[in-house]
């Protein structure tokens, strides 16, 4: 019978060890639950020494080894780990304050441990943990702490934790993607620049002493690349100094408010772009406006909160106009359509939804709609982006040959 090693924590919230024998890991999980201890990792006894062994039975709940500790501010996966464990620890029945002890004992990260012990300190003061969560606003953010907070009204505190757990997942599966779909490009665009870095650095001046004595017998085209050359072999290193340079206050005033406005509303209109980056942020507010709806939150601070998830300032604009109107006691439906950034498909969802009582799942439905929508649209302008740019390298670089070959024949030309 294979043995087990496991990691369990007690209804006080004292994290114990062990080993088992079992027919499978669940059967130990069985085991663990019948002595009154919440499962924490169940590993195979014979691959317990290998580092970065395989958490048996789903549990996903780890923990690194305190050798080996990470360094660093806590980020967007360290509260991706958090959620998901206390959720797990939560739904197992062990309560709020021994739930949090375990996760500071099983922190990898010291800022980690000294977060979670903030927020345990906070809770047994008395305070609610969707207050705890407040003071770390900045790292939580508000749809976050309004998730927990209506966790604590509905009792369903695990169930919350879920959701938001899934909702992390998604939020950061369609930032992947986005960002997956850009590499390729990216390396494309890099290769394209160092080959004619390399061209006119490096073999174009090969050929400068051959053509010196030719003056204007050359063909324009082979000047042009000579001259071209002759500049960036004299001037290449002043060159790149003035491209960093330029690029790097482009991108801090990019980054400022009003650089972050031009451009947000420049690439909605792009021709191609615009439309999947519409799209891309609309996704994010339907998925946490229907997030937020079926955990209970009100109808006015979810609509504001999901309309600060929107990262371009121009939507963020548009949005800000909904929650008003359904104040004053309009339609939901009446609001979205005048923004004008919703298709007809999103304003007849929404419509069945507030017909039927149910807009929670009819803006998540649409967000699953948007979402494909924009990975079905990614994938298509890349098959075009791609293209594209190994064609634009391919015309510059024949282009610098042909202007060579050009000035080698005009050479036999004047020699015959």
């Amino acid at each position: 019978m294979p043995e087990f090693v496991w990691r369990a924590a007690t209804a006080a919230g004292k994290v114990e060890q062990g080993r088992l024998s079992a027919v499978s890991s669940a059967a130990v999980q069985r085991q663990l639950r019948e002595q009154g201890l919440t499962p924490l990792r169940i590993d195979d006894a014979a691959s317990a020494d290998v580092q970065g062994a395989k958490v048996q039975g789903g549990l996903g709940l780890a923990a690194p080894s305190r050798g080996r500790q990470a360094k660093g501010p806590v980020n967007a996966a360290d509260v991706h780990a958090l959620t998901s464990e206390l959720a797990i620890m939560l739904r197992a029945g062990l309560a709020l304050d021994n739930a949090l002890r375990v996760l500071i004992d099983m922190s990898h990260k010291p800022s980690v441990a000294a977060l979670v012990q903030g927020i345990l300190d906070a809770v047994k003061g008395g305070v609610p943990l969707s207050r705890a969560l407040g003071a770390h606003r900045a790292l939580f953010g508000d749809f976050y702490i309004n998730m927990v907070r209506s966790g604590e009204v509905s009792g369903q505190m695990s169930a919350v934790l879920d959701r938001l757990v899934e909702h992390m997942e998604r939020q950061r599966a369609l930032r992947d993607s986005v960002i997956s779909a850009t590499i390729y490009p990216a390396i494309l665009l890099g290769v394209a620049v160092l080959s004619l870095v390399a061209m006119l650095g490096f073999v174009v001046p090969q050929f400068e002493k051959l053509f010196t004595d030719m003056g204007d017998a050359l063909p324009l085209p082979t000047r042009i690349v000579m001259e071209l050359g002759h500049g960036f072999r004299h001037y290449g290193l002043f060159i790149g100094i003035a491209v960093v340079a330029v690029a790097s206050l482009l991108l801090r005033w990019l980054r400022s408010p009003a650089g972050q406005q031009w451009w947000q509303a420049r690439l909605l209109r792009l021709p191609l772009m615009g439309p999947l980056a519409l799209k891309y942020q609309l996704t994010l507010f339907s998925r946490s406006l229907g997030t937020l709806l079926g955990n209970g939150v009100p109808m006015l601070t979810a609509l504001h909160i999901a309309t600060e998830t929107v990262g371009n300032m121009v939507l963020q604009q548009a949005l800000a106009k909904v929650a008003p109107i359904v104040k004053e006691g309009g339609k939901m439906v009446q609001a979205i359509s005048v923004t004008g950034i919703f298709e007809p498909l999103a304003v007849n969802l929404i419509r069945v939804g507030e017909e039927t009582g149910r807009v929670g799942p009819m803006m998540l439905e649409l967000s699953n709609i948007l979402n494909r929508e924009v990975e079905t649209g990614i994938k298509r302008l890349l098959t075009l982006v791609e293209p594209v740019l190994i064609l634009v390298l391919g015309v510059l670089i024949a282009t610098i040959i042909v202007s060579i070959l050009l000035g080698i024949l005009s050479i036999n030309d004047l020699a015959v």
